[in-house]
């Protein structure tokens, strides 16, 4: 209904776990790689816990869209089964066959699943189970659950199991019954609730993936959000749908701080909802001046009292003028005054100046990014947050979407913890993320040097300068020294523990997304960093 209203494609709020709308805060990107970590750790199992509401089965959703291509999965949706039930249903998402005599004996289906699980193992396959809402589970389909562990070979358990359920699920797995299961979990994670930054940046990147080119809630809307939800993201979701359908029908084209308090009252108030209330220390210290014209009070002293005494009206002294200090100057202040270099092509000509590399801008030149390969360097470009900048490290040309709609391109050329450092032509302009924050969503594009052109996977069996580039980049230990270039087992193991600290996929195989890392913390690395190394 709302949707056409703010230039939207789709509703940005549906509470369906779509994984286009993952938003990839602190704790959800952490999530996702004790996931991405569990699929290739040797057997046992990972549990993800969180309160409802918190993107638990969203965060399900984005691994399963992030799959290595040598993984098989089973995803337990439905866990109120039987023993029986519950392996036939992973038999069944596995594709193994079945026949019906089969269906009601735990040990032939145990037999088929074991002989299934050998031969994947054989073709250098990992096969994971993953149950969803597993708090749900029985005593007894979770001892059959553990059972299913002890099928391995001589040196490798053939399943993993991820766990994910509220937090129900580690009262459950604390019982003494269940310590066998419990000892044999590699990897536990809680999600927490979003914080507000994070709450706030959730709405902009729903929105933005919706088709938004602005904001749309104001910065106290996005705070009210937070403190009416808690920054759990499903109420959030709730929340904002009703605040935009509000706006919508006020022919609002923001949303507001009351409209977002009224979409919660309507939905039923933060105590159905179960909204933590913030609370407020210390007193508010007001100060009140009151000026008569022409007129004043004066205070005299008695010479036989110092009790003062209130005296007749009397003109104030004319205080001397001073001086109205300037504000300073904004961020929108910075792009209207240099609006001539926010184009693409001086955005590129500012990057490629980072990099010591000169841009051909005649008309009949060169692409920037086929320019670039003639450099050696490769250009990337993504949606993401500035948690993802700062692992890649490398300045970025950031698309700015202004009120009115229009669009500027800067480069991003430093990176703080709360501040960035911009880039038009040859002016700089520091600017707090609080205020760069509303007017980026998320699109980026960055210059970045592979170990080979055009880059690509380097995985075990790999022979040559991207393997040496791999091992110089991880250190010493992984056999930088020798003379040979083949990707070995050390290697892999430094790459995946590399892979794991930094939140990616740990499976020991340098991808392109991997590489980018590396080379944004090599600290010896060619070319500008946004940061210092982190290696």
């Amino acid at each position: 209904m709302y949707t056409r209203f703010f230039g939207l494609t789709e509703k940005p709020f549906a509470i369906t776990p779509d994984p286009r709308y993952l938003y990839l805060s602190e704790r959800h990107a952490e999530a996702l790689a004790h996931l991405l970590y569990g699929i290739d750790e040797a057997g046992g199992f990972v549990q993800l816990t969180g309160e409802v509401g918190t993107g638990k089965t969203t965060t399900v959703r984005g691994l399963l869209a992030e799959l290595p291509e040598h993984a098989d999965i089973a995803l337990i949706l439905n866990p109120r089964l039987s023993p029986v039930e519950f392996l036939a249903t992973i038999c069944d998402e596995l594709h193994v066959e079945l026949p019906v005599s089969a269906r009601q004996s735990i040990k032939e289906i145990v037999d088929r699943l074991n002989v299934f699980l050998l031969a994947a193992h054989g073709s250098g396959r990992r096969v994971v189970v993953i149950v969803d809402e597993a708090q749900q589970l029985s005593a007894d389909v979770l001892e059959q659950v553990r059972l299913l562990t002890n099928l391995e070979t001589a040196t490798t358990k053939l399943l993993q199991i991820i766990l994910v359920g509220q937090p129900e699920l580690r009262d459950l797995l604390e019982r003494n019954d269940l310590r066998q299961l419990a000892q044999r979990i590699t990897g536990r994670y809680h999600l927490d609730p979003l914080s507000e930054d994070e709450s706030a940046a959730y709405i902009r990147h729903r929105l933005r993936v919706a088709g938004a080119t602005g904001d749309i809630f104001t910065p106290s809307a996005l705070r009210t959000a937070h403190q009416r939800t808690g920054g759990v993201p499903r109420l959030l979701n709730v929340v904002a749908d009703r605040a935009l359908l509000g706006a919508y029908t006020r022919e609002s084209r923001m949303v507001t701080p009351d409209l977002v308090r009224a979409a919660a009252r309507e939905i039923g108030g933060p105590g159905r909802m179960g909204w933590r209330r913030v609370r407020r220390l210390g007193a508010v210290v007001a100060l009140i001046a009151c000026v008569a014209i022409g007129t004043a009070l004066v205070i005299r002293h008695s010479p036989a009292s110092t009790t003062p005494k209130v005296g007749t009206a009397a003109p104030l002294p004319t205080p001397a003028p001073t001086a109205a200090a300037s504000p300073p100057p904004s961020l929108n202040d910075f792009l209207a005054a240099h609006a001539a270099d926010t184009d693409n092509s001086a955005a590129f000509q500012g990057l490629f100046g980072l990099w010591q590399t000169a841009l051909d801008t005649n008309a009949a030149a060169a692409p920037a990014c086929e320019q670039a390969a003639v450099a050696g360097l490769e250009c990337h470009a993504d949606k993401g947050s500035f948690a993802e900048l700062r692992l890649y490290n490398r300045p970025a040309i950031l698309t700015l979407a202004l009120p009115d709609g229009a669009t500027r391109q800067v480069v991003l050329a430093a990176l703080e913890d709360q501040s960035a450092l911009l880039r038009a032509g040859s002016a700089t302009f520091r600017v707090d993320l609080s205020e760069l924050e509303p007017l980026w969503f998320g699109d980026y594009l960055i210059l970045w040097k592979p170990p080979v052109s055009p880059s690509g996977l380097i995985r075990p069996g790999t022979r040559g300068p991207e393997v040496t580039w791999l091992k110089q980049r991880l250190g010493d230990e992984t056999g930088a020294g020798r003379a040979d270039d083949a990707y070995d087992a050390a290697l892999s193991r430094a790459l995946s523990t590399f892979q794991r600290d930094h939140h990616l996929a740990s499976d020991g195989l340098a991808g392109t997304r991997t590489q980018r890392v590396l080379d944004g913390a090599y600290r010896q690395a060619e070319g500008p960093h946004l940061h210092g190394g982190v290696l």
